[in-house]
Formats: structure tokens, sequence, C-alpha cells
């Protein structure tokens, strides 16, 4: 009687607020570091597997980089088709498309210029174009549906089989000017397979605590829901490739860092909106709104790779500024519109008016200058 519970601090409010601050603030330091050490094991994983296989880094990032990051769309897009949501799916890839593009190579290149091989120039490139171009027809209907998604499939497994088949003609290169141990060979693939998957696993683990105490701190600082969901969220499920890249830039693999970018926006496409579509019950809506802006927006992201890899076979750190510059004023320009605010109009301008056609001649001037170059040359 008269004596006061030691741990009564436990019910008080400032305490309990205290831990939780603290607890989230562990989860951003873990999540953060998550990040770094995955994205360093995939990266080194990958890009030994590549020496060890004898299979350039550029396929290697096609294919099982891309393919390992991009198992969040994956899984947030096939969770929501489940549910109910399928429509949710199409903005979770069209968003992660145009980030992959306009943010992720942007803060590559913006960093350090990034070299790009030619294969991605006569291959990846306008089958990404292509595909980005097809969605607007099969949608035209407002609907993306299992039939749609089949034919997607069809393209991917197509795809794959032609990178196979690249893979193994560099591998039989490889053997041809070296030809080590076999067994020794092997236990190495395995041992940096084990490295990638390792990596992965950490990488994922980091981007969702990353994501899950941002969003608790924005909202602590009252930041609303909608500001959260088209910035934190939307860039969450692009944390993977986002950091994957930029180590892989840092460490020299530039090839890798492109090839991760382009392949997963291929595997969004072909793989992760398709078995969508043929999962949902109903198939994948395709809103007015996604039809007017947020898909040409893709596209004509994945245009824009086009002259930029084509002049010199590098992305510049200007281009990379460009951007970068071209993804706020995306995210600037959802935001407004979904806000209705006052200054959506003048903005709206101000992009059809001015930056879009002065970008245009800024990406057309090069190839132009190039091709007359050539031309006085022959």
């Amino acid at each position: 009687r008269g004596r006061r519970n030691p741990f009564s601090f436990c019910n008080d409010p400032v305490a309990t607020m205290i831990r939780r601050m603290v607890w989230t603030a562990f989860l951003f330091v873990v999540g953060l570091v998550g990040l770094i050490v995955g994205a360093e094991w995939l990266v080194r994983g990958a890009s030994r597997l590549a020496a060890v296989a004898g299979i350039s880094p550029l396929v290697i990032g096609l294919t099982v980089v891309a393919f390992a990051t991009s198992s969040p769309e994956l899984a947030v897009s096939v969770v929501a088709a489940i549910k109910g949501s399928a429509d949710l799916a199409l903005g979770n890839i069209v968003g992660s498309n145009i980030s992959n593009i306009l943010l992720i190579l942007g803060i590559a290149a913006s960093l350090r210029p990034i070299t790009v091989h030619r294969q991605l120039i006569r291959m990846e490139v306008p089958l990404l174009i292509a595909v980005s171009a097809a969605i607007l027809p099969l949608a035209s209907d407002g609907m993306l549906g299992r039939v749609d998604g089949l034919a997607l499939l069809a393209v991917l497994f197509v795809y794959l089989a032609w990178s196979i088949k690249v893979a193994r003609r560099d591998a039989s290169a490889f053997a041809q000017q070296v030809e080590p141990d076999a067994a020794a060979s092997k236990g190495r693939v395995g041992k940096q397979l084990g490295l990638v998957v390792v990596g992965l696993v950490v990488l994922l683990i980091g981007s969702q605590c990353l994501v899950s105490s941002a969003t608790t701190m924005a909202r602590a600082f009252g930041v609303s829901d909608l500001v959260v969901g088209l910035t934190i969220v939307a860039v969450g499920t692009s944390l993977p490739e986002i950091a994957t890249s930029v180590l892989a830039v840092f460490r020299g693999e530039s090839e890798l860092a492109v090839g991760n970018a382009i392949g997963s926006n291929l595997v969004n496409l072909l793989g992760v909106l398709a078995a969508t579509s043929v999962v949902a019950p109903g198939g994948v809506v395709v809103t007015p709104a996604a039809m007017a802006f947020d898909i040409p927006v893709m596209l004509a992201a994945a245009i824009a790779c086009a002259p930029i890899f084509f002049t010199g076979l590098v992305i510049s750190r200007a281009e990379g500024v460009v951007f970068l510059g071209y993804y706020v004023a995306y995210v600037a320009y959802v935001t407004l519109n979904a806000i209705q605010h006052d200054a959506l109009p003048a903005f709206s301008r101000a992009m059809w008016l001015f930056v879009i056609p002065i970008t245009a001649v800024g990406l057309v001037f090069p190839i132009v200058m190039r091709a007359t170059a050539r031309a006085r040359k022959t």
C-alpha cells in the first residue's frame, strides 16, 4: 500500500511513444544496412557468377538479377490480384517501370557515367519499347484479361530462350579461351548462387524494414497517407533495383546496372503484369487516367533510352540529371493531380510548352550530329 509499481512506466504514454520512436529508428538503420549489405552480396555474387560461368554481366543483369530484384513487384501484384485489387497491380508495375529508368538510371548516371552494351540497343531496348507500346492496344477495352496475359507470357518465354542461347554462346566462347576444372567450377557456381540468394533475401528484408520505418516516421510528422503512398511506398518496391544498380556502378559493373534496370522492366511487363492478368479473376482493370497519362509516360521513358543509349554508348551525368528531373516532375504532377492543386494547370502547360520540347530537341540533336559526322567520314 502506498508503494509505486516499478513497472508503471510501461503504461506511460510518453514512454510508449519513445519506445516506438526508438524501434522505428532501429528498423530504419537495419533496413539501410540490409540494403547496403544485401546489394553488395547480390552484385558480388552475380558478377562472380558471370565470370565463373563465362556469361557476360549484361546477360546476368538482364535475367538472374532482373528476376530477383523484381520479386517485390511480383509479390505485391499477385497478392493484390488474389485479394480482388488487381487494378493496384497496374499502378505498381507502371510506376516501377518509370522509376527504374528515370530514377534508378538517373541516380546511377548522375553519380558516374554508365557504359551501355550494344546488345541493349539491338535487342532489349527495342523489345521494351514494343512491349510498352503494346500495352495501349491490349488495354484499349479498359482491361488486361487472361488472353492478354498469356500472350505476354509467350513473349517472355521466347525472350528467355533467346537469352539462354546468348548465354550459352558466351559460355562457349569463354571455354575456348580458358578451360577451368569442371568440378571446381561447379563448386564456385554453387557458392556464388548462394551468395546471390542470401544477398537477395537480405536486400528484400532491408527494403521492407526501410519502407515500414520511413512510412511510420512520415506519418508521425503529419505527412498525409496520399503523399506517403506516392513517394515512400511507390519507391519502396524499386529499392532493390536502386541499391543493386547504384552499387554495381560504383563497383565498375555498369553492364550489370543497366541490364538490371532494363531487364526488370521487361520482367515487370512480360512476367509480373502477365501473371497478374492470368491470376486475377476479372483481369486487371486499366483506368482512363492510366491510359491517358501513366502508360504513355512509361512508354516515353522507354523511348528516351534509345537516343541516350545510342549516343556514344554511354549515359552521361547530364543525361542522368535529366532523367532525375523528369522523375521529380512526374511525381510532382501525380501529387498535384491527386490533390487537385490550383498550380496543376500552370505546371502542365509549362511541361508541354517548354520542358518536353526542349528535352526532345536535346535528345535528337546528338543523334543528328553523330549521323552527320558519319556521313562526312564516308
